[in-house]
């Protein structure tokens, strides 16, 4: 486990470049944390190091939002997802294995997660200071 201080936004998207630079792509990243704890920040980090140079936004109302780096990428919001039918209906299950998949609110499908993932825990310590731990993945 590693674990980060970042004391701006900036810097809580570094972190996220460099566990992306040890990404081979086809990885799990669960991300955990409250609303406003840094989740979309960290994924904007996440994409531009995995080569991407889109806009990234959270996909509340879409549920997956994809970009093209270096391999695909996969950003799933599961905020709104509280059932197995639900999450089934996402077609989250036929991305598996095709590239990077960032999974925002995953204490909401916890259970269907692989345990062979990379997982991201982000809290709030100040205004602009977050906690970051990273299990999983070995970050340079």
């Amino acid at each position: 486990m590693q674990k980060y201080i970042t004391h701006s936004t900036e810097e809580t998207e570094i972190v996220a470049e460099n566990l992306a630079a040890a990404l081979s792509g086809t990885e799990i990243i669960a991300m955990f944390g409250g609303l406003g704890a840094g989740k979309t920040a960290f994924t904007r980090g996440l994409v531009r190091g995995l080569g991407a140079d889109d806009c990234v936004s959270s996909p509340t109302f879409a549920l997956v939002n994809e970009y093209e780096g270096r391999c695909p990428i996969y950003h799933f919001d599961m905020y709104r997802v509280t059932t197995g039918d639900d999450l089934y209906s996402t077609g989250f299950f036929d991305y598996m294995d095709n590239g990077v998949m960032i999974i925002e609110w995953s204490e909401n499908i916890e259970s269907y997660l692989p345990e062979n993932r990379i997982t991201v825990h982000i809290v709030p310590t100040g205004e602009n200071d977050r906690e970051i731990t990273i299990e999983g993945a070995k970050i340079k």
